[in-house]
C-alpha cells in the first residue's frame, strides 16, 4: 500500500481517505481501533500485509474509518459513537458505488461489519469478522491486557509494547508500521480526538454507554433473524484480548441461524491474525469467498 494507491472522498462532509487496487468481485477491508484511541492509532495500512495479495485477484478496497487514519474526524461531539461509524462506513460505499461486497473487519471493524450486514444487507454478499471481542459476547479484557503501558501516550514506545502485548510473535511489527500510526497521530484532528474522548469525557459518557446498548440491539437481531449472508470467523488462537471464549459464543450466536457460518482458527497467533499470517489468511479469506460463490 502507497500513497499511489491512496484517494480521497466526500463522504457528507467528511473527507474520507481509502485505498484501492486491483479487479474482481469488491473485498472490503475495515481495520480495528476507534477516534481518540490512546492504544494504537489503527488505520487502513494495518492491512499492509494483506493487500497487494487479495488485489492479485479482487478489487480491493480498505477504507480508513471516521476519525482515524487520514480521514476526518467527527464534525459534531454527537458523532462520537460506534453508530455513527457504522452510518459513515455505508454511506462511504453508498458514494464508491460498492454493493454486494466481501466484507472485511478487524476487532472494532468486524462489530462494524456485522453490524452493517444487518443493517444494509445489499452492501454485503459474504461478512467476515476477526478477531473482535467488540462484535463477540463477553467481558472485554483489554483494561487489564494493557494496563500501566510506558512510555507517553501516542509515542512509538508505547505503540510497540501495545503491539507486542497484543501479539503471539513479533515479526510482523514493522517500524514502517509503527512510524505510520506515530504519524497518525501526531496530527491535530488525531489530538483533537483524543482530548474529546478523554478530557472531555465523551469516551464514557457517549462511546461506551451507546456502544454497549448498539451490541445488544445487535445480539438480539442475530438471534432472532439471522445474519442472513454467508458469515465466518477468523481468528487468533492466542489472541490475550478477544479469546476463543469470544469467538465460539460469537459464533454459537451466529450459527444457530446462519448455515452458512465457519469458524477459522490461526495456532501462535494473537490480535492481528492477517499480520501474523498473510499467506494463511489470504488463501482462508479467498476459500470462504470461493466457495460460498
Amino acid at each position: 500500500m502507497n500513497e499511489a494507491e491512496r484517494k480521497f472522498v466526500d463522504v457528507g462532509g467528511i473527507r474520507t481517505c481509502y485505498y484501492e487496487k486491483g479487479g474482481g468481485p469488491p473485498v472490503v477491508l475495515f481495520h480495528g481501533g476507534n477516534f481518540g484511541s490512546t492504544e494504537l492509532a489503527d488505520n487502513a495500512l494495518d492491512w499492509d500485509t494483506i493487500f497487494d495479495g487479495l488485489a492479485a485477484r479482487y478489487r480491493v478496497v480498505a477504507i480508513d474509518k471516521i476519525g482515524q487514519g487520514r480521514t476526518d474526524i467527527p464534525k459534531r461531539d454527537e458523532d462520537y459513537t460506534m453508530g455513527a461509524v457504522v452510518r459513515h462506513a455505508a454511506a462511504t460505499l453508498d458514494a464508491l458505488g460498492i454493493k454486494a461486497a466481501h466484507l472485511v473487519g478487524h476487532s472494532r471493524g468486524g462489530y462494524l461489519t456485522c453490524r452493517l450486514t444487518l443493517e444494509r444487507p445489499d452492501l454485503a454478499k459474504t461478512c467476515t469478522i476477526a478477531d473482535s471481542n467488540t462484535c463477540a459476547p463477553g467481558i472485554s479484557l483489554n483494561d487489564v491486557v494493557f494496563a500501566n503501558p510506558p512510555g507517553t501516550a501516542l509515542g512509538i514506545e508505547r505503540f510497540r509494547w501495545v503491539a507486542e502485548r497484543y501479539s503471539f510473535g513479533t515479526a510482523h511489527i514493522t517500524e514502517a508500521w509503527l512510524d505510520d500510526m506515530v504519524a497518525v497521530a501526531s496530527g491535530d484532528s488525531y489530538r483533537e480526538a483524543v482530548r474529546k474522548m478523554e478530557q472531555d469525557g465523551l469516551k464514557s459518557r457517549l462511546f461506551l454507554p451507546g456502544l454497549l446498548r448498539d451490541k445488544m440491539e445487535m445480539f438480539g437481531w442475530i438471534r432472532d433473524r439471522g445474519m442472513k449472508r454467508p458469515t465466518q470467523l477468523m481468528w487468533g488462537y492466542n489472541d490475550p484480548t478477544a479469546t476463543m471464549e469470544h469467538a465460539r459464543a460469537l459464533y454459537d450466536l451466529i450459527a444457530a441461524r446462519e448455515r452458512r457460518a465457519q469458524l477459522h482458527v490461526f495456532n501462535q497467533s494473537g490480535h492481528f491474525t492477517y499480520r501474523e499470517h498473510p499467506a494463511a489468511f489470504i488463501a482462508c479469506l479467498a476459500a470462504f469467498i470461493e466457495g460460498v460463490g
